[in-house]
């Protein structure tokens, strides 16, 4: 049975030009066994293309190739055709054709997938990070996170931890309450990364109330009372103080803007 030879050829890592490369070989029958394949990644220049090109022809070798140059496949194309070595481009025809489409050159900048894909994987780290140490479930995560967000019930933790965490940023937060001692890792973090929350005594009042009305309990348990709150945040301020974060109002702020609040100070 015949042997074939496939020289993977990219200017990134070459991985998709060898998946759709294995796909297209599975559809013959034990050919697979018989396809040979070597990879040649972060290809930038005609020289390194006409090396493989003359390789790929003393070895009988078969090219297959994604490669984002216009120049580069321009180059293979012509190349390929002088020494009689078969090639198939992957990538050109499909840019080509979104070019038209988009009325737009392309970037033409190798590994563009793989940096989103890093992005992708960062985000999802992310968001397991600010699930996992939400309010203060595990103080340990306050030292390893980005950012660090203290305040008492009802200030915007939660939802400011998973906007954060979209922007890749690994949040935890921790709740404060006058009974409840503070975990120590709390005074251990880099003040810089630490923020305090805070809301106005008589808006946090009307949330917790519609909190509650929302839970079907009744609206004047002690947890809305505004001499509690007042507690609260007194101790809140003894804390923070403590741990000498910056401390932000986010009384009539939505979550986006006291996020890129967070972001731009921590840049």
């Amino acid at each position: 049975m015949k042997q074939l030879r496939l020289f993977i050829v990219s200017d990134s890592v070459g991985e998709t030009g060898e998946l759709v490369a294995k796909a297209a070989v599975s559809q013959f029958l034990y050919a697979d066994q018989n396809a040979v394949m070597k990879r040649f990644p972060y290809i930038d220049t005609v020289d390194h293309l006409q090396d493989i090109i003359k390789m790929a022809a003393e070895q009988k070798a078969f090219i297959v190739f994604t490669l984002v140059s216009k120049e580069l496949r321009t180059y293979l194309i012509s190349e390929t055709a002088k020494y009689n070595v078969r090639a198939v481009d992957l990538m050109g025809p499909l840019m080509d054709a979104l070019e038209k489409e988009f009325d737009s050159v392309p970037l033409q900048e190798a590994g563009l997938v793989r940096k989103l894909d890093d992005d992708y994987f960062k985000k999802v780290e992310a968001i397991e990070f600010a699930v996992k140490y939400d309010d203060g479930r595990d103080p340990r995560g306050i030292l390893m996170a980005d950012i660090v967000l203290v305040g008492i019930s009802r200030t915007s933790k939660t939802p400011l931890s998973q906007y954060l965490a979209h922007k890749r940023l690994k949040v935890a937060n921790v709740p404060l309450v006058p009974e409840v001692d503070p975990p120590e890792e709390l005074y251990q973090v880099d003040p810089a990364k630490c923020f305090g929350l805070v809301i106005s005594p008589e808006k946090l009042n009307h949330i917790r109330k519609e909190r509650l009305i929302a839970l079907g309990l009744n609206d004047d348990a002690n947890y809305a009372q505004i001499n509690r709150i007042h507690e609260e945040i007194t101790h809140f301020r003894k804390v923070v103080d403590r741990i000498g974060c910056e401390v932000l109002d986010v009384t009539n702020r939505a979550v986006e803007e006291t996020a890129n609040l967070i972001m731009n100070k921590i840049k």
